[in-house]
This record gives structure tokens, C-alpha cells and sequence, in this order.
């Protein structure tokens, strides 16, 4: 058994003659909340368009509980365990609140019907469905966003949104749970409670989260262990109370 989670070895990406990403070494280890941090354009999404599949890494590589998944197409990727949110909302959203994290779970094999079962309407498909719908609600519930499940999810304030989005990520049943800025657009309210639903996911699924994030504060109240991007590079690792502290890191964010 893989001691990391999440493990990348001198990963990196150029487009062109840029350099995105350089020589990025993370070790994750389970059930961990990570900090991926820095200033815009320090190469925080790029890392997690690697790890998701939508970008081929020039160098280096990187493993999911120890499987090497460098050159493995998206669909491929999440099957093995990785689900994402994105830095802009992406939800459905004409579809209600309930079936958008439906739309995650067709993921999983217990879920699944053939397309001869669903086509002609046959009892399994009902049954499938019914099950599908309660497994929903159990995860809208976490979220209490249950009450809101027949509302179409463009109708959910945008914090709610935000909650929505992570809610159908975590109903692909992930090991390892990407976040990018998940608090973006949250008033302080609503990041302290997010907060709290993220420390409870990763407590109650025992799941491993990296997350990408400005805010500081949230940052520093659930982050175990932090990584600094600064144009591309590694500019500090390790503990996040450390790291934070770090004359270079402050350099970085704010200039001499």
C-alpha cells in the first residue's frame, strides 16, 4: 500500500517556450487537507489540469496511491479516484440541484444500467434510479443543501453554488478531492462555514483534499501542510503555520 496519496515527481509543463510548471515534487499523504498556493499566474490550475488529465506533462510524473496515471485520458483519471471543482462554477444549470449530483454518481458501477435496461424501462432501471436519487439527498444533506434539491441549480446563490459544485465532485466517490479557490465570491460567513464542510468531508469520508486557495485565513485554519508556487517553482514547502511566515512567501505575495 502507497504511503502517499497523491505524489508527484519533478513534474512539469512548458507550452512553447514558457515554462508553466518546473520540477514540482508534492507528497500527499491520506486523509491530509493540502495547501497548493501563490500569486495569479504561479501555475496553481496548470498543476491541477496535469493531475486531471486535461493537460500531458512535459517532465516528470505523478501517482494516485501509488499507480502512475501520467498520459491517462480525464474519464480515465476520475474512474481511478480524482474529482475536481473549478475556479468558475461549472454545474448544469438547467438541471435541478438534486440531479446534477445525480450526473456524478452515474460514476459508479452500483449505479450503472445497460442501455437495453434504461431504454426500455425495465424494473432495474427504476430500482437503479431510486437508489441513485437517496444517495443524492444523503450528499445534499452534508451540504444542507437538501431542502434546495428541486430548485435549478442557476437559482442557488452563488455560495450555495460553490457547495453544489464540490457536493457533485465528492458524488464520483473520489480518493483524492481537488478544490480550486473554493471560498471565491464567499462572504466571511460563508467561508467559515465552508470551512467546517470541508474539515467534515474529509473527516467523514476520509478523504484527501488538495485545494487551491487565496484566502489565507482559510487556508491557515485547515491546511495541514502547504506548497508556494511562484512563476512556476517551488518557492516553499511544508508545515503551513511555517511556510506562511516565510519572508520569501510574504515577498512573493507582496512585493519588497
Amino acid at each position: 500500500m502507497a504511503e502517499y496519496m497523491l505524489e508527484t515527481k519533478n513534474l512539469g509543463i512548458s507550452f512553447g517556450g514558457l515554462k508553466a510548471v518546473q520540477e514540482l515534487n508534492l507528497k500527499i499523504k491520506k486523509k491530509e487537507l493540502y495547501g497548493l498556493v501563490g500569486p495569479n499566474g504561479a501555475g496553481k490550475t496548470t498543476v491541477f489540469n496535469i493531475i486531471t488529465g486535461v493537460y500531458k506533462p512535459t517532465t516528470g510524473t505523478f501517482l494516485l496511491d501509488g499507480e502512475e496515471l501520467k498520459g491517462k485520458k480525464e474519464e480515465v483519471i476520475n474512474h481511478k479516484g480524482i474529482a475536481r471543482t473549478f475556479q468558475n462554477i461549472r454545474l448544469f444549470n438547467n438541471m435541478s440541484v438534486i440531479r446534477n449530483v445525480m450526473v456524478g454518481l452515474h460514476n459508479q458501477p452500483e449505479f450503472r444500467c445497460d442501455p437495453f435496461t434504461s431504454m426500455f424501462r425495465l424494473p432495474k432501471h427504476f430500482s437503479s434510479e431510486k437508489e441513485m436519487r437517496e444517495k443524492a439527498k444523503e450528499i445534499l444533506r452534508i451540504f444542507n443543501l437538501e431542502e434546495e434539491r428541486n430548485n435549478l441549480a442557476c437559482n442557488l446563490p452563488y455560495g450555495k453554488q460553490r457547495k453544489l459544485e464540490i457536493a457533485r465532485a465528492l458524488a464520483t466517490n473520489p480518493k483524492l478531492l481537488l478544490l480550486d479557490e473554493p471560498a471565491a465570491g464567499m462572504n466571511p460567513s460563508e467561508t467559515q462555514e465552508l470551512m467546517d464542510t470541508i474539515r467534515f468531508v474529509r473527516d467523514e469520508f476520509d478523504m484527501t483534499i488538495l485545494l487551491i486557495e487565496h484566502d489565507m485565513k482559510l487556508v491557515s485554519g485547515i491546511c495541514e501542510e502547504v506548497t508556494v508556487l511562484n512563476f512556476g517553482q517551488e518557492l516553499a514547502q511544508g508545515k503551513t503555520s511555517d511556510v506562511l511566515n516565510n519572508p520569501e512567501v510574504i515577498k512573493a505575495y507582496l512585493g519588497d
